[in-house]
């Protein structure tokens, strides 16, 4: 209390003179229609320049709840669209789609190592298995290779083994994209015959050959072409979709019958 009193007696001067200076803004505003005015516009503005970065804050820390609601709008969309040749697409019963699609996200991306992997935010228990396709809105990204619980590991296309059947847009046919590990940009497709007529900018996408990736899934474009050694096929540098150093939004599908396709395969190699 002591330094309450200190502090008035030693700055009394400057408290009486802001007292003072209050009483005349207020004596001001009160009897002056331009003041009064200027006073309450300004009011006005301060409280909502307040208000809207309230409003800021308050959307800001919003965004993962909207994101998780666009995440599986898209996701519902998309796993509509990848069954449209299979079903009719006005069919919102999804018990009957060849491929189930699940949301997830990125946490962990490598890009430069000869065997790349990636890891998202779902597991088993979001049934997630192994041998599920993993694309993004632009394109295929890879195949799940394990789970955990609450994640998974994808091989990532950019991966010395990996080995996806892809083909020309609006033909039939079809090779094997690999990586070469050379650059991140661009992967190869091997195994498309000579006869057929290429030109740079055609686009690949997944084949019908594949279990995993439903037919027609965007990969990229073809870049440059050559023979290879024997001239019979073409070596194809496909620039991707994707850009592989930045991956977030991401989504796993499932081929609800692949079990039973397995199955009836394994049941004919058998036999002979």
């Amino acid at each position: 209390m002591q330094r309450i009193i200190n502090f008035i007696l030693r700055n009394k001067t400057s408290l009486l003179y802001l007292f003072l200076l209050l009483i005349g803004l207020v004596l001001t505003i009160q009897n002056n229609t331009y003041h009064r005015t200027r006073y309450f516009n300004s009011a006005n503005w301060l409280s909502g320049s307040v208000y809207s970065a309230s409003a800021s804050v308050t959307d800001y820390f919003g965004l993962y709840s909207e994101n998780q609601k666009l995440a599986e709008e898209n996701r519902r969309l998309r796993q509509l669209l990848i069954n449209t040749p299979a079903v009719d697409s006005t069919a919102l019963d999804t018990a009957g789609l060849t491929y189930e699609v699940f949301a997830a996200q990125v946490i962990k991306n490598s890009y430069s190592q000869a065997n790349n992997y990636i890891t998202i935010n779902k597991g088993a228990r979001d049934s997630i298995q192994q041998d599920m396709g993993v694309i993004t809105p632009l394109g295929i990204l890879g195949i799940v290779e394990r789970s955990s619980a609450n994640f998974a590991s994808v091989q990532s296309i950019l991966n010395t083994r990996s080995n996806i059947n892809a083909k020309i847009a609006g033909t039939d046919y079809f090779g094997s994209l690999t990586w070469n590990r050379k650059d991140f940009r661009f992967a190869q497709l091997e195994d498309i015959p000579r006869l057929v007529p290429l030109r740079a900018g055609d686009t690949i996408v997944t084949g019908a050959m594949s279990s995993i990736f439903p037919e027609g899934i965007p990969i990229g474009t073809i870049h440059s072409f050559d023979l290879n050694e024997s001239n019979s096929f073409y070596h194809i540098e496909v620039r991707l979709f994707n850009d592989m150093t930045n991956l977030r939004q991401v989504y796993v599908i499932r081929n609800r019958f692949r079990p039973e396709l397995l199955q009836l395969e394994s049941e004919i190699s058998d036999e002979q």
